[in-house]
């Protein structure tokens, strides 16, 4: 996991040393091991690298005899097994993300293809005069770009685009209304105006400085249900699911997990368990004195059961005024998802335990059919079905100037893209969700969260193989009545009887409407007086929304303290010190 950047220029002349430098600067918290520099021709690339794999010989850039130079943020998975199918190639490293370079000479573009992982890559072929962007098919790992009339550059954050000076600081108001009334943002645009993600699975090819071709790679398969009796569904779920984590613990540092006590991470742990002959070691969250459900029984039975070490990390309104400053900070492409919170202190528990890996659960509800959205968008409209997100989170509450308009556009052009006539309406709602909500915000909060401390978040459920088995189970294997994930709840019945594997499914919920509310009187004003805030909602109204908020309101009130803070950093260039009432005092 690291943090890489650069640039393709138009003519002879590559990017000037200060911007590179700039760049690098900007993602130094996404790599403290070690940092290398790149510069050939028109390109120049930056790394910056958090050591998890081959720690001896590793060092980025990687560089092949053709002349062609790797820098990479991720890690392939599969890096063993295509080493031993690459006889007689010529490797100088142990590094997973050498093979990758070998196969671009074998393969060309079709290299991806082969890679099973997490990944941003960067690879400039000198001899053929282009460079490689590409980006793995979930959009695990992150990747952005620029096009100026002089270069292409790219970075693995939005931020260090800005803070390099490549482009200005200003938003795009469209942007900007999705993330106000989604709390994540679509497509390739950003809320940056000018700076553009690598979508998920994207690879481009730059030449002087221009894009000249695009390909993408799917993250799910093509193809309906396909028909399975319920057991031998269940051995062929035990097969993938002990394969994708026994690739996903490769490392060469510690690592351990998160636990919430729901399905997603108990299967991890199962797993991890499985394979492990020493305790893993497992964090899990919680929140004192709050009315949210306390997760910590049932995370207690899982770990007992799984032998884990299991260490509970709590989690008070102090911690949430101190810290969100640096959350806010840290999600430079901002996602307003309050579960930011205890991943980011989380991590860094993790950090202070030793670790520098951490698996997660995040997609398992996107692959094995989970959300209760999924259940509504199977019925048909007289019967109470719905389509997702069709509600902002700003709908009458009558705080904003304006209201975008076209806030569901994205949303929209992914639910045409995915409807296929051989998908089911839930592998529609399941796709539509793996394009936009996952990459964009569970896996921007994760990586964000996690980088911010060193620490590499992964994901087994987010494997090719994994998708290839669960996105085409049957319906009825995933929902069933009033509960999602079917298949794997009769799984981890089997596997970890301590685990609760029917229990309803509650979400994770974080208090933050109740510290709101409990600080509304002094918050509010505070808020109401942002630039970033002035510029879109009627002030009054802001301090009524944080004096006396609903349910409704208090997530509302969230979005635009965590909007608030954003843009003071990321659009100001304001530092993010102190706590929330300094932060927001500070002029």
């Amino acid at each position: 996991m690291c943090g890489l950047a650069g640039m393709m220029t138009r003519g002879p002349n590559g990017p000037a040393a200060d911007v590179l430098a700039r760049l690098a600067a900007a993602l130094a918290h996404r790599g403290p091991d070690g940092s290398g520099e790149y510069r050939s021709g028109n390109v120049g690339m930056v790394h910056n690298r958090l050591a998890i794999i081959d720690l001896a010989t590793g060092d980025q850039p990687l560089r092949e005899p053709g002349g062609a130079a790797l820098v990479a943020n991720g890690e392939i998975y599969n890096y063993v097994e295509l080493r031993a199918e690459m006889r007689g190639a010529k490797f100088t490293t142990q590094s997973d993300c050498e093979p990758p370079l070998l196969l671009y000479r074998r393969l060309g573009l079709d290299f991806i293809d082969r890679l099973r992982g997490m990944y941003a890559i960067a690879l400039h072929d000198a001899a053929a005069g282009r460079l490689v962007l590409a980006r793995d098919p979930f959009g695990i790992k992150p990747l952005y770009y620029v096009e100026t009339p002089d270069a292409v550059a790219f970075a693995s954050e939005a931020q260090a685009l800005v803070e390099a000076g490549i482009v200005p600081r200003a938003i795009d108001a469209t942007r900007r209304s999705e993330l106000l009334e989604l709390q994540f943002t679509t497509r390739s645009e950003t809320i940056f105006a000018g700076v553009k993600r690598l979508l998920p699975g994207e690879a481009i090819v730059i030449a002087d400085g221009r894009i000249v071709e695009r390909r993408r790679r799917p993250a799910l398969p093509a193809g309906g249900p396909v028909s399975h009796s319920p057991e031998e569904a269940l051995a062929a779920l035990d097969s993938v699911l002990e394969d994708s984590v026994k690739v996903h613990q490769r490392s060469d540092v510690p690592y351990g997990m998160f636990l919430s006590g729901g399905i997603d991470s108990s299967v991890v742990l199962a797993q991890m368990a499985r394979l492990n002959p020493n305790p893993v070691t497992a964090f899990t969250a919680y929140f004192p004195d709050t009315p949210v459900a306390d997760e910590r029984a049932a995370a207690q039975a899982v770990a007992r059961g799984a032998r884990a070490r299991h260490i509970e990390v709590p989690i008070t309104a102090e911690d949430f005024w101190a810290e969100l400053p640096r959350i806010a900070a840290a999600m430079d492409d901002p996602a307003a998802d309050y579960a930011c919170v205890p991943t980011y202190i989380l991590a860094w528990r993790a950090k202070a335990e030793g670790l520098k890996v951490i698996l997660s659960g995040e997609g398992g509800d996107e692959i094995f059919g989970g959300y209760g959205r999924y259940r509504s968008a199977l019925r048909p409209w007289w019967l109470g079905g719905r389509i997702m997100r069709r509600r902002g989170t700003f709908d009458g509450l009558g705080v904003l100037r304006e209201r975008g308009s076209g806030w569901r556009d994205g949303i929209e052009a992914a639910e045409i893209t995915e409807r296929t006539e051989d998908r089911t309406r839930l592998q529609v709602a399941q796709a539509v969700d793996c394009a936009d909500w996952l990459p964009n915000d569970l896996l921007t909060k994760l990586d964000r969260c996690l980088m911010a401390h060193g620490v590499e978040g992964r994901t087994p459920f987010l494997d090719p193989a994994v998708a290839e088995f669960a996105f085409r189970l049957p319906d009825r294997f995933k929902v069933r009545g009033r509960q999602g994930k079917w298949l794997l709840r009769q799984w981890l019945g089997r596997a970890l009887p301590a685990a609760l594997s029917h229990a309803p499914k509650r979400g994770f919920t974080v208090p933050v409407a109740t510290w709101i509310a409990a600080e509304g009187k002094r918050l509010g004003p505070l808020v109401a007086a942002q630039p970033g805030i002035e510029e879109i909602a009627d002030p009054t109204a802001v301090r009524r929304l944080f004096t006396s908020p609903d349910k409704h309101g208090g997530f509302a009130a969230w979005i635009l303290l965590f909007y608030a803070l954003w843009h003071r950093r990321h659009m100001i260039g304001l530092p993010a010190e102190g706590d929330v009432f300094e932060c927001l005092a500070t002029r």
